[in-house]
């Protein structure tokens, strides 16, 4: 049976906190009587997450019995499941997950963050196929 993981880039929780700083933004303004370029400057922050919202990109990832198919946005990837030694999954101090394939020839790839499903559970499908996982916590230096 296929793992299949989907994700959009429209989330209630980033347009809740891009409109609280402009309301903030828009406050500081009219009430505090903020200087125009401090504010502006400010804003640009937010732009990303702004667009993000706007675009809305659909990002995934596939495990199938053969392969690892994943997508975020114009970008995609996929790896037989030949090909790949092992999965690293790194927690980094923010406690997100970042996924690195080792390939039997000594490549990595970074799977985008966006496309990676929750760790327990990748972890899990990937087992179940017999990929060999590793957990690393917390490392400062790679």
């Amino acid at each position: 049976m296929d793992y299949t993981y989907q994700r959009q880039g429209r989330s209630p929780a980033a347009a809740l906190i891009v409109t609280l700083i402009w309301l903030a933004l828009v406050f500081a303004y009219f009430y505090l009587e903020a200087s125009p370029w401090v504010l502006a400057l400010l804003a640009l922050f937010t732009l990303p997450a702004a667009v993000d919202f706007a675009r809305n990109p659909e990002s995934g990832l596939t495990l199938t019995g053969n392969t690892l198919h994943w997508h975020t946005g114009p970008r995609t990837g996929e790896v037989a499941l030949s090909q790949i030694e092992r999965i690293r999954m790194d927690t980094r101090l923010d406690f997100s997950v970042r996924v690195t394939v080792i390939l039997t020839s000594g490549r990595k790839i970074r799977l985008p963050f966006e496309a990676t499903p929750p760790h327990e559970t990748l972890e899990t499908a990937l087992k179940e196929r017999g990929i060999k996982t590793e957990r690393f916590h917390f490392q400062l230096m790679q």
